[in-house]
């Protein structure tokens, strides 16, 4: 389902289900009562794992092979990281690229629900960091809440982050959603000060297809999405320009987040949110 139809919802949590229930990886829970049994998922099988715990049944039905796993050894700390400055309002074809974020950050929060994983929302907004959900009761339908209600608005203003949230040495996981547009190395600074061994750091950076592309004609009337500043040209005189540049910083991201634990995913307005997560998945163990 595309973005578009998913923003007509208007029900975060609604599309945040019809999205993961999409996913090709799929993920089966339960709870049942009794002494000692507890939530379980399914995942793929992957060498090392005893044979035993394949499902042999979900196998015949599925030809995959998935193996059973308590929620003792698949619970996370998920931290998710929403970046609300300005450009993050920037729209193609009615999809915003916020509105997008929201949907994939209910996504993911949904398929931590349905994890027992501990999630956590922050917003990044002026050069500051807020707490916007602790970790705790509740924290998924308060996630959804507040997406539901953030707004985007104003310029990143912080080149030397140092954000005490950040600076626990807990093993978690934290997910950074993104244009990660930046004027100088605002938004690498800010990676390189939260990465430590034993934080994973999933940044999705939500691009446009005419960010990327550039594949427009006659002329323009472009407004910085954050200082207000407008610009008219005739898209035709800068379209090299602009391509050779914007592939130089997006090679230039991409190297410099070659870090140990630091992975980049990067995702066009246009593409299905399921189809994104799906390929994510397929790399890792959510």
């Amino acid at each position: 389902m595309l973005a578009s139809e998913l923003i007509k919802i208007n029900n975060l949590q609604l599309a945040g289900k019809l999205v993961s229930d999409e996913l090709v990886l799929g993920i089966h829970a339960s709870k049942r009562s009794g002494a000692g049994v507890e939530f379980e998922q399914y995942r793929h099988y992957e060498p090392g794992d005893d044979p035993k715990r394949i499902d042999w049944k979900l196998f015949a039905r599925t030809d995959k092979h998935l193996v059973r796993e308590s929620a003792a050894e698949s619970n996370l700390q998920i931290r998710f990281l929403l970046d609300l400055s300005g450009s993050m309002n920037y729209a193609e074809a009615g999809v915003s690229r916020l509105a997008y974020a929201k949907i994939l950050m209910a996504s993911l929060a949904y398929l931590g629900y349905r994890q027992s994983d501990q999630m956590s929302l922050y917003t990044l907004q002026h050069g500051t960091v807020q707490a916007v959900v602790p970790t705790g009761k509740q924290a998924f339908q308060k996630i959804l809440y507040a997406l539901q209600k953030a707004e985007a608005a104003g310029q990143w203003l912080n080149d030397s982050p140092r954000f005490p949230e950040f600076q626990q040495k807990q093993k978690e996981l934290l997910i950074l959603v993104s244009d990660f547009l930046q004027v100088g190395e605002e938004w690498l600074q800010l990676i390189k000060s939260v990465a430590n061994p034993r934080r994973e750091i999933v940044i999705f950076q939500i691009l446009g297809d005419q960010e990327i592309d550039f594949d427009l004609r006659g002329f323009y009337r472009f407004q910085d999405l954050e200082t207000g500043k407008e610009l008219e040209v005739r898209a035709e005189a800068v379209k090299e320009t602009f391509q050779q540049a914007m592939a130089r910083y997006l090679q230039r991201i991409d190297e410099a987040l070659r870090l140990p634990h630091v992975h980049l995913v990067r995702v066009r307005l246009s593409e299905p949110v399921a189809l994104v997560l799906n390929e994510f998945l397929a790399r890792r163990k959510f």
